[in-house]
Formats: structure tokens, sequence, C-alpha cells
């Protein structure tokens, strides 16, 4: 009976094995650079996919939840004025420097080493000093976050440097590239709406003017528009006073950033374009 069994046990081995020979061999199988490099890889379903229409209203509340995170900052103090708070900058603080680094995570595109970054470390996690923030500078990072979380999907230019953006709406708004969705307007003619950006030359590139561009890199600072008044506009920005903060822009009777001649109303900032989003609604 023992030998019965182990002779039927053999058996079964045997022709296990002859019908795995009969299997194609099963070669791992391994990504392409495309799905290695996948831009939207890291992007939520609910983004990726867009469950809802890139919507103006959802951009405007997008901005406002993190900037109420913030504690709902405001400056509208001139340029510089803020104190240097060093190590207690809220872009460094618990639960802060993480938020700052789901903006370049979202924000950025996968490929982009900065996409690593957070409010106080490099792509390789070391920590950087707060007096070399201005090298991890994040406000056109929480631009793209916003954008893209809103929905835009792949009409709207991710980048680290707001220059990306502001100088494919210059080339959109000449015509000569199309699919994207923002638009370059003239500050003197056009007034900005929920949802608009606005944006600004800095540092050497203060001269820059909506006449110059496209103008190649260069470095500047666009906010989002999220709301609308008489004699004033609000506007959200990142990594102002290295928060997301809210400032007070000065506007006419029609609502535009700037008089005849794009010269900017504000005292503080010489504003030289608004990107107009084509939103879906």
């Amino acid at each position: 009976m023992v030998r019965q069994l182990k002779r039927a046990s053999l058996g079964l081995v045997l022709l296990l094995a002859a019908c795995a020979s009969n299997r194609p061999a099963v070669i791992p199988q391994h990504p392409s650079p495309s799905e290695v490099y996948d831009e939207q890889a890291h992007v939520p379903p609910f983004a990726r996919q867009q469950f809802a229409r890139f919507s103006r209203i959802d951009a405007v509340s997008i901005a406002l939840r993190e900037w109420r995170l913030f504690g709902a900052p405001v400056d509208d103090l001139p340029e510089g004025q803020m104190p240097d708070l060093g190590e207690a900058k809220p872009e460094r603080l618990p639960g802060l420097w993480q938020r700052v680094g789901e903006y370049w995570w979202l924000g950025i595109n996968a490929s982009d080493s900065s996409s690593a970054w957070t409010g106080k470390h490099d792509s390789d996690g070391r920590v950087f000093s707060p007096k070399q923030d201005g090298n991890y500078a994040w406000s056109a990072a929480f631009i793209s976050y916003v954008m893209r979380i809103a929905g835009a999907g792949q009409r709207f230019p991710y980048s680290p440097a707001h220059a990306t953006y502001i100088n494919i709406a210059a080339q959109m708004a000449d015509q000569s590239i199309g699919g994207w969705a923002v638009v370059a307007e003239r500050p003197d003619s056009y007034a900005p709406q929920l949802g608009d950006l606005i944006c600004h030359g800095r540092l050497r590139a203060k001269s820059v003017r909506y006449e110059d561009l496209p103008a190649g890199p260069f470095t500047s600072h666009c906010d989002i528009v999220v709301e609308t008044g008489a004699n004033t506009i609000s506007v959200i920005g990142g990594n102002v006073d290295d928060a997301v903060t809210l400032k007070h822009v000065p506007v006419d009777v029609t609502g535009r950033i700037a008089g005849p001649g794009n010269a900017s109303y504000d005292a503080r900032y010489a504003w030289m374009v608004v990107l107009r989003v084509l939103y879906d609604q």
C-alpha cells in the first residue's frame, strides 16, 4: 500500500513537471521610459481623470483652503518689509513644510527633480538653511498645484518657474501656439476675473513689461485672483512671506490693475500681465 502511494505521488509530481515545462517562460517586463517618466503618475485620479470640469470656482476654493491652512495671513505692507523669521518661517514649521512638499510633488511634473523638495528639504532629503530658501522658491509650484488639483489636466504648463506659463500665455495671445489654458492680457485693457493670474517681474526682471513677452527665463511671481471688488481685488500667492498669503491689489472703476501704458496702480508691484485662464466653467 505504501509503495502504491509513493508511486502515485511520484507520478503526480512528474505530471505537474511536464505541464510546467509546456508553459511559456515568464519574462519580467521593464517599464518603458514613457512609463517611468509618466508626468501625471503621481496625480490623484480625480484630477488626472478630471472627474469634474475645470472650474474657476474650484481653483479659487482650493487657493482659499490653502490660505486658511497657513493661518489666513494678509500682507499689504510694501514688498520686503516682513521680518526674517529664520527657522520659524511658516514653510519650515511642522505640518506646513510637508504641505509645501505636496505642492512640489503634485504641482510639478514627475520627471523634475524639484518635485521631491519640501519647505525645508532638497530632493535628497537634506535640510537647507533658511537663508537659502530663495533657491527653493515654491510660488510657481503653488500655482501649478492649484491648477492641477482644480482639473486643468494637460492644458496647463506646470512648472517651478512662473516665466514658463507667462511666456506660453504670451504665445497663446499672439496665436503662435495653441492648446493651452492660459492667454496673456494687457493689464490696462483687461480686468482680471476670479481664477485668473496676475504677474510681475522680480529682482533684475522688475523692468520686464507686457511688450517684452515672451521673454525667455526671468524671475517673476504670479498670484491667483480670489475676489473682485470696486476698489481692490484680493489675490493669493504661495511663498509670500514664506506662506500662502493674501494681498489686496488696487483697481480702477473698470476693475483693471493698470492704467494707460500698463502703469500699475499698485505702488508695491509693477503688474505686467494678466493671465486669463480658460476654465471650462
